[in-house]
């Protein structure tokens, strides 16, 4: 697995990372460094704070301390040229899109939020490169599967020509032969587009499979960072990442066979 290479692609670099609410520290003095191009994945259980993580960073959760900067970009977080560049897919494809709004306006709406004029051209080009054709542009999204709705999903994502995609659990909402169909058209637009992506599974096998590097959570803080490949090839020794890999069914056969045979 290599690295995306796009010749404009962008790194991010977190430090210090504390978000609480209310007293409770969800995360709790984080750092990592995700080189341009690089998949990066982040895994742990259920309140972890993995997906806190990525809100802090997007600016959806409010971080207490710490900072986020973009490598190769004078960006400050939570300014316009900062979102243009760093967008997020979510979880329920359902529930990050809205209801009453066709799928046009969804797509339309980042562009005019940032004052760009070319929005036909881009909605087009858009929905093709998610394998979706513009007949689907005045669909709601209750007439769509839900492996269409998380290809729109990634569609608004990608519209305003980022170069860091958040991917918050982006296909645990799916059914397993959707799942194979999405995690292969995220890997060809990271190809293609030269992406650089900070991924949040709790399957083992799909952050093997799609990051370089990962990042191990528990509580709000990390417990390690390694080679995806050392997941994959069991050379693990801590004792929490080892629980982790014993509660993934069937993690083992599936890592190496690839995710869903999608590969």
């Amino acid at each position: 697995m290599s690295a995306a290479t796009g010749p404009t692609a962008l790194g991010l670099d977190a430090s210090g990372l504390r978000v609480e609410y209310d007293g409770f520290v969800a995360v709790a003095d984080t750092s990592f460094t995700v080189n341009p191009g690089e998949s990066f994945g982040i895994v742990g259980e259920s309140g972890s704070g993995k997906s806190t993580v990525l809100r802090a960073i997007c600016g959806l959760a409010p971080r207490t301390a710490g900072t986020v900067r973009l490598l190769g970009q004078d960006s400050a977080p939570g300014s316009k040229a900062f979102r243009r560049q760093v967008q997020m897919v979510f979880q329920d494809p359902y529930g990050s899109l809205h209801p009453r709004h066709t799928v046009d306006r969804i797509l339309a709406e980042p562009l005019a939020i940032h004052g760009i004029l070319d929005a036909e051209a881009r909605i087009e080009r858009a929905l093709e490169e998610v394998g979706l054709g513009t007949g689907f542009r005045f669909r709601y999204p209750h007439q769509l599967s839900g492996g269409q709705r998380q290809r729109i999903a990634i569609a608004r994502a990608l519209i305003l020509e980022p170069q860091i995609l958040l991917l918050d659990e982006p296909t645990s909402a799916l059914d397993a032969s959707v799942q194979a169909e999405v995690l292969n058209l995220l890997e060809e637009l990271r190809r293609r587009r030269g992406l650089t992506f900070i991924m949040v599974s709790h399957d083992l096998a799909v952050v093997t499979h799609l990051c370089e590097r990962l990042m191990v959570m528990q509580r709000g803080q990390t417990v390690e960072m390694l080679p995806s490949a050392d997941l994959a090839a069991h050379k693990v020794s801590n004792a929490y990442t080892l629980s982790l890999m014993e509660a993934s069914t069937g993690f083992k056969r599936r890592a190496q066979a690839g995710v869903a045979t999608a590969a």
